[in-house]
This record gives structure tokens, C-alpha cells and sequence, in this order.
């Protein structure tokens, strides 16, 4: 089978991965973190957040998490917002908590969220606030419990 992505790959981009390289993706993301850490990681709306900062900030909402909403390793954390930075510190944040992070997409209906939240187990919700309208109508009726909520400019 001819592997026709290959020829859109950099000079130096080897063809194949070593899966074994890191125990865990959190690995991979702290090793990242450290190596990389002066560096600009995301940029958003006129701001850049580094990889020192995402470190940091990722740390913590892992703490966060843990300590002041009791959620324990295994907890399903939903994320329910655009990419912003908030984005990669949850996704994080819940990963280096030893968390899992359901994704969930911000243009969901009431119903489907519902579905998404009831279906993953989902135990707390990290939304922006222009979508927490959809989860307002259908809290009840899912497993979540705990909400954090952020605006587009935090």
C-alpha cells in the first residue's frame, strides 16, 4: 500500500513512531512541557501562553480538581468549549490528574448533550459560559454534579 501522506512530511518527520518512548501521553506532555518550556505553546485572541505557563496552569486545575471538588482518578471530566487556551490547560489538567476527558462538541443540542453526559459518566463539566444555557436544561437529568464554568476572555 502506498503511504501517499509521506511525501507532506517535513524533512527530518521519521515515517514511523516508537509507541514505547513514553509510559503514559502524560509523559509525553511533561516531558513537552520542561524541554519546551520559554517557548510560546498556544496563542488566542491577542494572548500567548507558554509552556511554562500551561504547565503551571495545568498543575493547577489538576489540583483543582482533586482537592477542592473531591474528584478522584478515573473521574470523567467533560469539556464543553472552543479552542481556547482554556482548552489545553483542562485537557490537561484532567489527564495529569488521572482523569478521563470527554470532549464534547460546544454546538451540541440539549438532547445530545444529555446523551453525552448520561452515556460517559461524566461527573463534572468544564463549559463556556455561551453554551451553559444547553446544560442548564438537561443538569438534572445527567450525572454531573460539579460545573465550572469560564468566559472566552479568562
Amino acid at each position: 500500500m502506498e503511504k501517499v501522506w509521506l511525501k507532506n512530511y517535513s524533512k527530518g518527520v521519521p515515517e514511523t513512531i516508537d509507541p514505547d518512548q513514553y509510559a503514559s501521553l502524560v509523559a509525553l506532555i511533561e516531558q513537552s512541557l520542561d524541554k519546551y518550556s520559554s517557548k510560546a505553546a498556544f496563542t488566542n485572541l491577542g494572548v500567548t501562553l507558554t509552556y511554562e505557563q500551561l504547565d503551571i496552569k495545568s498543575k493547577q486545575i489538576a489540583s483543582y480538581l482533586q482537592y477542592n471538588l473531591h474528584l478522584k482518578k478515573g473521574a470523567r471530566v467533560a469539556i464543553m468549549m472552543p479552542n481556547l487556551l482554556q482548552y489545553p490547560i483542562t485537557l490537561y489538567g484532567i489527564l495529569r490528574a488521572g482523569m478521563v476527558a470527554v470532549n464534547v462538541n460546544p454546538m451540541y443540542t440539549s438532547r445530545e448533550l444529555k446523551h453525552q453526559l448520561s452515556d460517559s459518566g461524566a461527573e463534572a463539566i468544564i463549559i463556556l459560559a455561551n453554551f451553559a444555557h444547553v446544560l442548564a436544561d438537561i443538569i438534572d437529568e445527567t450525572p454531573v454534579r460539579r460545573i465550572i464554568v469560564t468566559e472566552i476572555a479568562d
